[in-house]
């Protein structure tokens, strides 16, 4: 473990770099591996302080961390010039953080390594290597989906965009997501059974696309193609629910939508609706939403 101290001036140099709602920053910083809560602060101020508080922690990987959250800035194209600070030759996030690498004598290599070109520092605190691979792993299935959902989109990315010469998988598309998804739970779940039917509700059924019929989980997948389709998916939704209630395999529901053109305008009121249980005399169910 590198539990190298993140200085101040990287903080702020990556904070400025990272763009989107709190939401969507949220995800980033806990699926690259933040430690504690989000603080309470302005846009401004929130994602350097934490940024920091990350760096300090010894429990975290510093350098894997800040590989994790700047990974998607630096290999993939430029978005837009970062015109926060007063030096005019530095006019894009990639060559600021570049920059605030080097003054800390940090490189950056492409797939999200951070390197220490000075050789390895003293580390804050011993810890016990077995301790703390141990307590990578994910306690219950619960955080396994928690950490595998909310990682889709830094998984995704170099499938996104692939050397020359590769086919890149396009985000948008729905089975790309899905695939993908069950990809990564493969090492953790042995019984992933996707594309079952659910029992028929109101005349009609519908595929489920992943049961975990051992921990009696389902996983739903949707992607907001665009914004009319967007402020359909409450009900899309409701209408899925239902049929899941009626499935005897079916006690706990994962509604996972994935969003990444941020289309989706009311996230918290879109949650408070769906999620919790669904019971009525056909069958219940709890119904977890994780947007990314």
């Amino acid at each position: 473990m590198t539990n190298y101290r993140i200085s101040r001036g990287l903080c702020a140099a990556i904070g400025a770099s990272l763009v989107g709602s709190h939401p969507k920053l949220d995800s980033l910083m806990i699926s690259s591996g933040a430690s504690g809560d989000p603080p309470d602060l302005a846009h401004s101020s929130k994602w350097k302080d934490w940024i920091f508080q990350t760096g300090n922690d010894p429990n975290v990987d510093s350098l894997t961390f800040l590989g994790n959250l700047i990974e998607e800035i630096m290999d993939g194209p430029e978005i837009r010039p970062v015109a926060c600070f007063a030096d005019e030759e530095l006019t894009s996030s990639k060559e600021i953080i570049l920059e605030a690498l080097k003054a800390d004598g940090l490189i950056y290599k492409r797939g999200g390594i951070v390197e220490n070109k000075s050789g390895p520092q003293i580390q804050r605190k011993s810890l016990n290597q077995k301790h703390s691979e141990k307590a990578l792993m994910p306690k219950n299935l619960e955080e396994l989906l928690l950490r595998t959902i909310r990682s889709l989109p830094r998984a995704i990315q170099p499938l996104s965009n692939r050397r020359k010469g590769s086919v890149s998988l396009k985000s948008e598309n729905e089975y790309v997501v899905q695939d993908l998804l069950h990809a990564l739970l493969m090492p953790w779940v042995s019984d992933i059974r996707p594309e079952e039917f659910t029992p028929s509700y109101a005349g009609s059924s519908s595929r489920v696309d992943f049961l975990l019929k051992k921990h009696s989980t389902v996983i739903e997948t949707k992607i907001v193609r665009d914004v009319h389709h967007g402020k359909k998916m409450g009900n899309e939704l409701i209408i899925d629910i239902a049929h899941y209630r009626a499935h005897p395999d079916c006690h706990h529901l994962w509604c996972v939508i994935y969003d990444p053109l941020r289309l989706l305008k009311n996230i918290e009121g879109l949650k408070a609706d769906l999620q919790g249980d669904h019971k009525n005399n056909i069958g219940s169910v709890n119904v977890i939403v994780e947007i990314v």
